[in-house]
Formats: C-alpha cells, structure tokens, sequence
C-alpha cells in the first residue's frame, strides 16, 4: 500500500526485492494505491479512507484468479476484514514480519522512525500474542517522508540513514534483542539497498522477502490441505438466509464462493 509503487526509486526498488524473493514459477503483480491515497495512513481517519481501496483490490484479486493477497504495509489496513472476505490467503507486512522474527530467535526489537506508528504497532503484537517476545521499541531520528525517497539516490543521505540504525540497534540488542526488525517498508527499503542484513550477529529482518515467503507458504499450504484461513468464528463469513440478505444489499461481489 503506497503511493505510485511501480515508479520512483522506492517502487523500482520493491520490484527487484520481490522478483529476486519468488521461488522459480511465483508471479508477484504489485498494485499500489491511487496518487492521491497512502498520504499519512498513520492517522487512523485516512487509513480508513484507504482502507476501502484495499477492500477492492483484494475481492479484485480473488476474483482474477490470484492465490493469495499480500499487504505490504506496516499497519496492514483491511488485512482481518479480507480474511474473513476471501477464500484465499490474506497476509499482512508487520504479521508475517514478527512471525518470520520469531522463527530466527527467542526475542526481537522494533526500530522505529515515527512516533505515530508505536502504539499502532504494539497493539498488532499484542494481538498475536507474541507481546512477551518483544524486547523493545527503539526509536531513530529521521526527516519524514521524503528523506526515504531521497536516500534512494542519494549515497550519502543512505549511510547516514543506515549509520543510525546500527547505532540505534545496538541499544536494543544492549537490552536483548536477537532479531531487529524495520518498522516499515520505506526503512526495510534503504536497508536492503545498503545490503544491511545483521548488526553484531543479530539478523536485521528483511519484512518485504518474508510477505512473499510467507504468501508462499500459504498458498502451498492451501494447495496441500485445501485450506488455509480458519473460517470459525473470527474469520467466518455470514451464510445462508443472511448471506442473501447481505448480497442483496451490497452486492453479489461480497463474499465470494470457494473455487
């Protein structure tokens, strides 16, 4: 979820992260909002407005044959409300991050550019109840947003960029932490570009390549078993006489049936 995402360095960028990421015969579509959304989706008012186009874009999705539906954004807008609208797979950026974190060691830390995003953030954690594993929230000192879309071609800006993050890491790693991770795409990007992947043996998680790993792994998963996404009680959809009800008042798109 961001603004222009196929042009400008960031979404350049995106696109060699993912296609680098996919395994051999994984097609990856990047679909980001229009021009005029993803502006300061930190405020809870204009998330919601974006939210809406995320909405669309996922039923789009599974109505176009896709297996899975990505949000690439830390506050992943919709990404409960898709799941328990589609069939297919629905993950999120900052969800898959801290999983894939807890897979690499026994606690993690978050560094963080804006002050917004913390309580946004933690409030996700703790609803995957992963809060415990969470050492700290570390906080850098940058110019938002266009110092991140300047870092992109601007080697000095970068270094200055990546120079603060070690330093900032270290007082989580002092604390310890054993995996640090970006808190947003915009940071993960100017890191992965430095080629930044650890800090004193402490893995720096890449959250763009472990989306797609992890959208991978959901889709296999569904092809194996035939499902993925629990669709008892928090992720059930409505059925029968109410799903009819609900169609005939917001349309026949609304929920889709299982292919």
């Amino acid at each position: 979820m961001s603004r222009a995402s196929k042009t400008g360095g960031y979404g350049q960028l995106l696109q060699r992260v993912i296609t680098d990421a996919a395994a051999p015969g994984t097609q990856i579509d990047i679909f980001g909002l229009s021009p005029h959304r993803a502006v300061a989706d930190q405020y809870r008012y204009l998330e919601f407005q974006d939210t809406t186009e995320v909405l669309e874009n996922g039923l789009r999705a599974e109505r176009d044959g896709y297996d899975a539906f990505l949000i690439g954004n830390i506050f992943q807008p919709g990404l409960h409300e898709l799941r328990e609208l589609l069939n297919i797979p629905v993950l999120g950026l900052a969800e898959s991050s801290i999983q894939m974190a807890c897979l690499m060691g026994p606690s993690f830390s978050l560094i963080n550019i804006n002050p917004k995003f913390n309580r946004r953030i933690v409030e996700g954690i703790r609803l995957q109840g992963l809060e415990s594993r969470m050492t700290s929230v570390e906080m850098m000192t940058v110019a938002r947003p266009g110092v991140f879309d300047q870092a992109q071609n601007d080697p000095e800006v970068a270094a200055g960029i990546v120079e603060q993050f070690v330093e900032t890491g270290r007082r989580a790693l002092d604390k310890g932490a054993e995996v640090l991770i970006p808190a947003g795409g915009s940071l993960m990007a100017v890191l992965i570009k430095a080629g930044l992947t650890q800090v004193d043996g402490a893995p720096v998680l890449n959250g763009i390549t472990a989306l797609v790993k992890t959208g991978e792994m959901a889709v296999q998963m569904r092809q194996l078993t035939g499902i993925f996404t629990s669709k008892r009680l928090t992720y059930a959809p409505p059925t029968g006489k109410l799903l009819e009800d609900v169609r005939n008042a917001y349309g026949e798109a609304v929920y889709p049936e299982p292919r």
